[in-house]
This record gives structure tokens, C-alpha cells and sequence, in this order.
């Protein structure tokens, strides 16, 4: 199912005051994707997409003031009760998209009295959850799940009694050359402007100005010079009974991502080093590399890393390391 795209369809219609209405069949499609994701879970014991893209269904048609089945909730609150929202892809863009589900569903006044007050405190709880994680450094998870955690604090009022606001703020901003793609800024302009996607639910349209005004990017400028990186590829126990599977040194030019490496790579060894991306809104996405998929049913993915053991905080075609630099490339279970 189509879930998350379609959600993140009809939020980007909503928030763009259309002179016309959405058509009512694209609410109509949304509604049937979250009962036909949930089928998965007889068989996976979670959504066919994820409970992030389930909770994303589910703030799509509030903000559309379209109302939801309690099931259809109640799933999500299981969920949430049982743990099992923390051991998803990404726990904390998980967590933080139920609760702002949750947020949305209790101030538009889309469910009963009782179930209001089951989602507030669900909310509450997940604020303190992600707070609990916030690292020394400010980043909640990482520096992409660090929006969604600032949008629930805002919601729950955390930034007006917790310093765990101030210091996410913080690192935000020193970390804004991160989120160089569309569906990223998408995330973080929200906080940077003091709002988060609940405010796309009570929008007045009639009130917005139209100041949206194309602007001409600059291409990132040619660093002359090159560079050499070492390219490790692990694959740890159950998957491999060999650790290391790949270490090469990777000569590239200067101003090369992580992409171009793997790039290189090939084709300095075509028979020998292979992978395979996928195109997502957050930009390119590393699912295969030796003949080893990372699968959502396995529950696995491709993890990235600069030695020693740091994860990155960018995507493959974000990051650029520096000359001598190690990266791992970790098959890594989640």
C-alpha cells in the first residue's frame, strides 16, 4: 500500500490552501490503504509498511478533519502500549509521527470524550519517551529524527518546561547543511518557524498570503584535488560467518559523497564490489551491496558508519568524508 506517499500527498494539499478541494477519492484511497496495510500485521505482526507510515495515514486525514475509525486508532495505541512502536526502523520518527496522530486527533475533536483523553496521556507518554533519548549532543536519534521530536515537544509543551527543547533547537541549527533534499526540509521548516504539521490541520486559508517564490540554487562549488577513502563492508553473525567482507582503499575526487565512493568502488571492481540503491523522498537509500539485501521483513538494514564505530547522520549522497577516512558499511539489525 501506498500509504505514506498518498498521506504526505494530501498534507502537502492541505497546506498549500488549494482554491479547490482534494478530491474526495484520494481521502476515499487513504481510508482503504490503512485497512489493506493492516493485514500485514496477521502475517508480520506489524503494518505492510510501517507504523510510521500508518500514524502519517493517520495525521493525513485529520488534518483533513476526516474522521477515523477507533479501531483504526486503537491499533496505534496497542501498539504503543505493547513497545513495539521502539523497536520499528527508526523508533523515534515512529513514536514522534503516532504521537502528533494522536495530538492531531485530540484537539480537532475527531473522537469521543474517553478515547480524547487515552490519546493525550499516549502523547505525554511519548514526549517523555523521546526526551529519555535526547543525547548530550541535543540529537534525539538523529539529526533527521531530531524535527519530528522537536514537533511533539512543541505539541506537549515540552519547550516552554524542559531544556531538552533549547538544546535540539540548538543543534538543529548547526546542523542545517544536513537537509538538503526536499522531503528533509519538508521536516525542518516547520520547527524552524515555530509550527509543526499539526498546524496544517487549523490552517485558515483565507488568511495566507501568497509568498511562495521560486528560488535559484546554486550548484555546490568543485573542491579542486582529490582524495583517498578506505571502503569496509561488515556483515556480522547470523547473515555471514566472515566479518569483513570487503576493505578497499577508494581514490575519489575531493568534493565526493559517500554515493560517488560506492560508485568508484564499482568501477574500479566491477565483479567484485556491487550495490544497489533505492530512490526515496529523502534521497537515495542503500538496500543491496555485495549480493546482501537489506529487507524490512528481516528486519536488517544497511547501516552507515565512520570508523571507529560512529554512525552517520546524513544519507549516502549527503555525506562527503574527508581524505584517509574509513567508512563501514554494516549490515545492522533493527
Amino acid at each position: 500500500p501506498h500509504t505514506g506517499r498518498l498521506a504526505l500527498y494530501l498534507l502537502g494539499l492541505r497546506a498549500t490552501c488549494p482554491t479547490t478541494k482534494p478530491h474526495r477519492s484520494l481521502v476515499t484511497w487513504l481510508k482503504y490503504y490503512l485497512e489493506e496495510d493492516w493485514t500485514g500485521s496477521r502475517r508480520h505482526g506489524h503494518p505492510l509498511t510501517s507504523y510510521y507510515q500508518y500514524g502519517l495515514g493517520v495525521l493525513a486525514l485529520c488534518a483533513h478533519h476526516k474522521r477515523v475509525r477507533e479501531e483504526v486508532i486503537r491499533r496505534l495505541l496497542t501498539a504503543q502500549h505493547q513497545g513495539r512502536l521502539r523497536h520499528s526502523g527508526n523508533a523515534v520518527d515512529t513514536e514522534a509521527m503516532v504521537a502528533l496522530a494522536f495530538i492531531c486527533l485530540e484537539r480537532r475533536r475527531l473522537v469521543g470524550t474517553e478515547l480524547a483523553a487515552e490519546l493525550r496521556a499516549a502523547a505525554h507518554r511519548a514526549s517523555r519517551s523521546l526526551a529519555a533519548v535526547q543525547g548530550p549532543d541535543g540529537i534525539v536519534g538523529n539529526i533527521y529524527s531530531t524535527p519530528w521530536a522537536l514537533q511533539v515537544f512543541r505539541a506537549t509543551g515540552v519547550c516552554q518546561t524542559e531544556p531538552v527543547f533549547d538544546q535540539a533547537m540548538i543543534t538543529l541549527v548547526e546542523n542545517l547543511d544536513a537537509f538538503g533534499t526536499t522531503a528533509t526540509m519538508a521536516q525542518v521548516l516547520p520547527v524552524l518557524h515555530g509550527r509543526s504539521y499539526l498546524d496544517i490541520a487549523s490552517m485558515h486559508c483565507q488568511e495566507e498570503p501568497d509568498t511562495l517564490t521560486p528560488l535559484d540554487m546554486e550548484p555546490l562549488a568543485e573542491v579542486p584535488g582529490n582524495k583517498t577513502v578506505q571502503l569496509v563492508v561488515e556483515c556480522p553473525l547470523p547473515w555471514c560467518y566472515e566479518l569483513r567482507l570487503y576493505d578497499r582503499s577508494v581514490p575519489v575526487p575531493a568534493s565526493a559523497s559517500l554515493l560517488d565512493v560506492l560508485q568508484a568502488a564499482a568501477a574500479l571492481e566491477p565483479h567484485d564490489f556491487k550495490f544497489h540503491i533505492q530512490d526515496t523522498p529523502q534521497g537515495p537509500f542503500l538496500t543491496q551491496v555485495l549480493g546482501l539485501e537489506a529487507r524490512q521483513e528481516k528486519r536488517n538494514y544497511w547501516q552507515l558508519l565512520t570508523a571507529p564505530n560512529i554512525p552517520l547522520q546524513m544519507g549516502i549522497a549527503d555525506y562527503r568524508p574527508q581524505d584517509e577516512e574509513t567508512l563501514i558499511l554494516r549490515l545492522s539489525e533493527w
